[in-house]
């Protein structure tokens, strides 16, 4: 520890972002990188815990106290090098993850946790400015062929591991990109796509062989997959939209978050949408309808397009501005966040039920509503608690119900979970021998540091159970 006072001298201090008049005209990511001096400063603040708490809420096990000891002592290349020992992409974590991490801070139980997220983008950050992208190929090859199924960041992490201890790697992706859903799900403004491309340079230099535009399961069967393939890992993601029943959501200009977002991204990437398909919240008022970071997506998207107005609804309860009771620190706080998108100046409610939607000529002319509580655990409308919202376009951000069922997954015939996820032990080892699940297919949508996390640990259940099949071929003779 740099400095045993430092969390008593130096307050806590986030990363500036660019003004909102200016950052909702473009798509450039709205974080300003801190001034190295200020990241040293406080990382200063991490302090001799003993039991770093952090490491909680870090599914990755990130040194996070080691790294942020070397930061304030000005050692970036150190910090580099202890940072990627346990994260493939911590440029990616450091701009996109909520930072569970610093929820579990001991500094938390003051509401000021060290600034962790911005420390851990400063390093990677560093990093890829002082070539620590040099690509690390094996030094033996093994033989064994493994395919890997979806580009996200499990994939992604899987296929990097599985590289680097000497198999051939082929990842699969049905988009035109790589990337999954960092690639065309997370909107420019919070994660420029410049970095991912320089993540698939490096690994398509340590010898993974990436094919964009295969649907497996369509275009390359599964008897195929596992004809041609030592081992497949499933990291597919769980994409499938929960929909909203409710009269009226077949007309034109209700649409699946995800829908508007891949779409917006393409155009940032410069690709032409057809018109006749294009979702544009251009001079609509637009109503989002769930309050998770695919709904505040929607809203920073639709701000940047041009919307008359926005407005988010969540069906829970607005949440405490502090921690209850039963939400115990180093629990992740159950607590009001706004988020950089929401600060555009999104309209929020809470508690609110859609009923339908308003038919005016097929399109939607507005949202029906109702006020609801919750009593018992059910929900009951508020007497007198109707709503009508004009809106002329409806985002539906309410989460995601599990992976893709049609296609690989039915005709590979694996076992599901009552969720109706792919059920995989510790390993990621499926009921298919050979067969791995990384990831949200597995695990059910979840945060991106889960997601890298689950792709190294399955590659390392990959990498025993191809050497243990080595060794009983070698044992046979």
């Amino acid at each position: 520890m740099g400095d045993p006072k430092g969390f008593l001298k130096v307050t806590r201090v986030e990363e500036d972002e660019r003004p909102i008049e200016e950052r909702v005209r473009d798509w450039t990511e709205i974080i300003l990188p801190a001034p190295q001096a200020q990241v040293g400063e406080q990382a200063s603040r991490c302090m001799d815990c003993g039991i770093p708490f952090c490491h909680q809420g870090c599914p990755l096990g990130n040194l996070i106290p080691e790294w942020n000891d070397l930061v304030h002592k000005g050692r970036l290349d150190l910090a580099v090098t202890r940072l990627l020992a346990t994260n493939n992409f911590p440029e990616v974590t450091g701009r996109i993850c909520p930072a569970p991490c610093e929820a579990s801070c001991v500094l938390n139980l003051r509401d000021e946790p060290v600034t962790i997220k911005t420390i851990e983008r400063t390093i990677a950050d560093h990093g890829f400015a002082h070539g620590a992208l040099t690509p690390r190929p094996a030094a033996v090859r093994t033989g064994h062929r493994v395919a890997v199924v979806g580009s996200g960041p499990s994939g992604l992490a899987a296929a990097q591991q599985l590289a680097r201890s000497g198999h051939d790697v082929v990842l699969f992706e049905r988009d035109d990109r790589i990337g999954g859903l960092l690639r065309y799900g997370i909107p420019d403004f919070k994660m420029e796509k410049h970095v991912i491309d320089a993540r698939i340079d490096q690994m398509r230099a340590e010898g993974v062989t990436f094919r964009a535009g295969v649907d497996v399961g369509h275009d390359l069967g599964a008897d195929r997959l596992l004809r041609e393939f030592d081992a497949v890992v499933l990291a597919m993601g769980a994409r499938a939209p929960r929909d909203l029943v409710a009269p009226g959501r077949q007309l034109a200009g209700v649409h699946f978050a995800m829908t508007f977002l891949m779409q917006q991204n393409r155009r940032v990437a410069g690709d032409v949408v057809d018109s006749a398909s294009a979702i544009l919240a251009t001079g609509k008022r637009v109503v989002v309808i769930g309050g998770g970071d695919t709904g505040s997506d929607c809203v920073g998207t639709s701000f940047r397009q041009g919307a008359a107005s926005v407005t988010q609804l969540e069906l829970m309860p607005r949440p405490n501005l502090t921690r209850m009771p039963n939400n115990p620190w180093p629990e992740w706080p159950l607590v009001l966040r706004t988020s950089s998108s929401q600060e555009e100046g999104a309209n929020r409610d809470w508690a609110v039920s859609t009923r339908g939607f308003r038919d005016e000529g097929g399109r939607v002319a507005g949202l029906e509503a109702a006020r609801v509580t919750f009593q018992g655990g059910k929900m009951v409308p508020v007497e007198g608690g109707d709503l009508f919202i004009p809106c002329e376009l409806v985002l539906l951000a309410m989460g995601f119900v599990g992976p893709e069922r049609s296609g690989l997954i039915e005709d590979l015939g694996l076992t599901l979970d009552l969720r109706g996820n792919v059920r995989s032990d510790a390993s990621g080892a499926t009921s298919i021998p050979g067969v791995f699940a990384a990831g949200d297919v597995s695990r059910g949508q979840s945060l991106v540091v889960w997601a890298i996390a689950d792709g190294r640990r399955v590659a390392a259940g990959v990498d025993a159970w191809l050497g243990r099949a080595r060794t009983k071929r070698a044992a046979a003779g």
